[in-house]
């Protein structure tokens, strides 16, 4: 496979992102044109959302909000980086699964080289669902570190578990194809739908992250998987805004993370204890079944149109054309940038009581309805 290009505002030593440059390309259609043509069946991955330009008053909630929560969030980052550490050893490598799981997995990263000393190999990679994984990165991957390389997959949340499953299919599909077996399990800092064994928390609270899009992920659009654009030997592409980067939030949220590292280091290893002590670190997959009762009681045809979690219900707000969103109970400390975002739209929020997550975000049902 052939060397990627170098891409994103991250530093070099943090992640390579394993993505073809497509920054040239026009693929950014208006949103309500964007979710239209997604309902009546073009695949989302074929077009990309107009991204948002946040406005002062959000960028003033979102830095108070990652002042909040760094902590917290690291005390996640450490736990779930401990937990990689015992299952994989220190000589594993690193797959983000972008965009999401990049700011998480450059986290874990920075965790491990400075609690362990070992710089760990760290690449982002393309899964979209109802595709699959980019299997040309992966190759690439296998060719740098061998075919017995120990990779860890990561994101950066789950919701109904969608790319949990994506990920499970691709890596059977992978063995059959290659015979090469790699694990499915995938690391993420927050699991509130529990699809995941390997977790920081399973509490749906906010990831700073979420609340932006490519200026807090490297500056990289979400991925592209296009005939025309993406040939059968090349990575699954992605937009570099290089514009962008007086602008550029995404080092900033990592450094101000990290900065919390070495407070909570001696805690990290007893976080990590207690997952497997105080709860089931099984994958029960109990948050769809919480979004099985939303779609029964609003009559939804389409589950997909309901997306649960803070931080699925950003990107709601942030890129979909929202209905409605559903919150656990209106005072949860969590749902600022929720609350803010959902109000700069006009879209009504309502209370959803036992909701096991602290939020849910429904996209309108268009003419054509599919996703």
């Amino acid at each position: 496979m052939k060397p990627p290009v170098p891409l994103g505002s991250y530093d070099a030593a943090d992640v390579t992102f394993l993505l073809k440059d497509l920054r040239d390309a026009k693929l950014e259609v208006p949103t309500e044109d964007r979710e239209e043509a997604i309902q009546s069946g073009v695949h989302y991955s074929e077009m990309l959302p107009k991204e948002y330009e946040p406005s002062e008053r959000y960028l003033e909630l979102y830095r108070k909000t990652l002042d909040e929560s760094a902590a917290l969030v690291a005390g996640g980052i450490a736990a779930v980086a401990e937990l990689i550490v015992r299952k994989r050893g220190l000589n594993c490598v690193l797959v983000s699964l972008a965009r999401a799981g990049t700011p998480v997995g450059v986290l874990i990263k920075r965790y491990i080289e400075q609690r362990y000393g070992v710089s760990l190999p760290h690449y982002s990679i393309s899964i979209i669902r109802g595709k699959g994984i980019d299997e040309n990165a992966l190759l690439y991957i296998l060719q740098q570190h061998g075919v017995e390389a120990s990779i860890q997959f990561v994101d950066g949340w789950t919701g109904k578990g969608a790319i949990r499953r994506t990920l499970m299919e691709a890596c059977r599909q992978f063995e059959d194809k290659y015979g090469v077996r790699l694990s499915d399990d995938l690391a993420v800092l927050a699991d509130p739908g529990r699809c995941s064994e390997t977790f920081g928390t399973r509490e749906d609270y906010l990831v700073p992250s979420a609340c932006l899009n490519a200026t807090v992920s490297g500056l990289m659009s979400r991925t592209v998987l296009k005939p025309g654009l993406i040939g059968s030997d090349d990575y699954h592409g992605s937009k570099f805004y290089e514009q962008w980067l007086s602008i550029d939030e995404s080092k900033r949220f990592v450094d101000r993370i990290a900065a919390h590292f070495e407070a909570i280091a001696q805690t990290a290893v007893g976080c990590a204890d207690g997952h497997a002590q105080a709860e089931s670190p099984e994958a029960t997959w109990q948050g769809l079944a919480d979004i099985q009762a939303v779609q029964q009681a609003f009559g939804i045809e389409d589950i997909n149109l309901i997306k649960p979690g803070v931080g699925e219900t950003c990107r709601v707000l942030l890129r979909r054309v929202p209905w409605k969103i559903l919150v656990n109970r209106m005072d949860n400390p969590h749902l600022g940038p929720i609350l803010m975002l959902a109000e700069e739209r006009g879209v009504p929020v309502e209370v959803f009581p036992g909701l096991a997550y602290s939020c849910c975000g429904i996209i309108k049902p268009l003419k054509g309805e599919s996703a």
